[in-house]
């Protein structure tokens, strides 16, 4: 297809030669940026890595469960299971010694294993005993024996081991070395595993998510707003902010770092992808400094609602989605700009009845964005959007 989509430029979906150049020379691809931690975006993140080295996503550090939870409320840390996640999808698994890297960094221990035996099986790995580790090479290993050691003496004794993540604690013992600074131990972690693309916190602090219902209720909690571990919202969330606990109801604010609003403003393509749509996408938007980066970024920005239901979004379909992004986006800039400085389209699924609530055009248009339609989804990815697919879109608008 072709059409007039951005700045009146014609753009071709999908254009073979860009695809071709940029397969080509993956190392000098397009900067994308998502704004997206959560699996939503895994395997595009895989897929994206054989066009382009240069993709930046920026993760919500606010998540509070599984692994992640237990590390934050035995650290009280910023979560960092996203992070790990995302790093293991841009792996490079085809240099000598990464995959074996992958399987470690990924690994879980078992989650029906007794505490003696879990904290036996992390002592071997210290001391490079286990299988797990022997098989990763030098000095590799050695980096990796290290921060797990400094996760062990930091540990409390009564610390839950079933289930965790051998990556997060390697992040975790990176972090409290580091001073409490997350950024060096994710360079680290992103060299283990030759990660071909920038993996980024949009802020540093330790903070959680909060939410005002319908009936005035504020809801505190990552875990207690997503609907996958608790009942689901029976209501629609009307104000989405930050708080400074699990028991706080007032908002509080942060700011994001230079070098991120300096990724964000640089960025080739802007992506506010498929996912949950408050707890991931939403959350990076939340800190002063990202709506007026967006804003500064000369390039095109595009939102691709979800093809599946959201528990998240409760009776909110993609144009009311679309008025809450901005409504965000444009309170940090204090209502200057324009509403195309931070939106200018919508890739939607030609056949609209997969989408939540319905699709409606004339609202959609009246709040800026254009419309871009494409076949999304494939046999094998119904009812979600296939990430080659949705690859060709983006790296055609580049």
């Amino acid at each position: 297809m072709c059409a007039k989509i951005w700045m009146n430029r014609e753009i071709q979906i999908p254009d073979g030669h860009k695809l071709a150049r940029f397969k080509g020379t993956p190392e000098l691809g397009p900067k994308i940026l998502f704004f997206s931690g959560g699996s939503a975006l895994k395997n595009v993140s895989q897929q994206i890595t054989a066009y382009t080295h240069n993709s930046v996503h920026i993760i919500t550090p606010f998540d509070f469960g599984g692994s992640s939870a237990v590390l934050r409320k035995a650290f009280d840390m910023p979560a960092v299971g996203d992070i790990r996640n995302r790093l293991l999808a841009l792996a490079d698994k085809t240099m000598t010694g990464t995959p074996e890297i992958f399987a470690l960094l990924g690994h879980r221990l078992p989650a029906e294993e007794n505490q003696e035996k879990l904290r036996w099986t992390l002592r071997d790995m210290v001391r490079g005993k286990h299988g797990f580790v022997l098989s990763v090479p030098e000095p590799m290993q050695k980096i990796i024996r290290h921060y797990l050691e400094v996760f062990s003496k930091n540990m409390p004794a009564d610390f839950d081991l079933r289930g965790a993540s051998i990556g997060n604690l390697v992040l975790t013992g990176g972090y409290l070395e580091n001073n409490r600074n997350p950024d060096p131990i994710i360079y680290i972690f992103s060299q283990l595993v030759k990660a071909k693309g920038t993996v980024r916190p949009v802020v540093n602090r330790n903070l959680h998510l909060g939410a005002r219902l319908e009936d005035g209720e504020i809801v505190s909690g990552q875990h207690r707003i997503t609907g996958k571990k608790v009942p689901r919202l029976t209501q629609q969330i009307k104000d989405f902010f930050l708080v400074q606990t699990l028991n706080s109801k007032q908002p509080v604010k942060t700011e994001i770092r230079k070098e991120i609003a300096l990724e964000i403003s640089r960025a080739d393509l802007i992506c506010y992808p498929m996912g949950s749509f408050f707890t991931s996408i939403l959350a990076n938007l939340l800190p002063s400094g990202v709506g007026r980066a967006i804003k500064d970024a000369g390039c095109p920005k595009i939102f691709i609602p979800n093809t599946f239901f959201d528990p998240e979004c409760y009776e909110l379909p993609p144009a009311n989605q679309i008025e809450r992004l901005l409504e965000v986006l444009l309170r940090d800039c204090n209502g200057s700009g324009q509403k195309t400085d931070f939106l200018d389209l919508i890739l939607l699924n030609r056949d609209y009845s997969l989408y939540p609530g319905g699709i409606d055009r004339e609202k959609i248009a009246g709040l800026g964005p254009r419309i871009l339609e494409y076949e999304l989804l494939t046999e094998q990815s119904d009812p979600r959007i296939d990430s080659e697919r949705l690859c060709e879109v983006l790296l055609s608008l580049c």
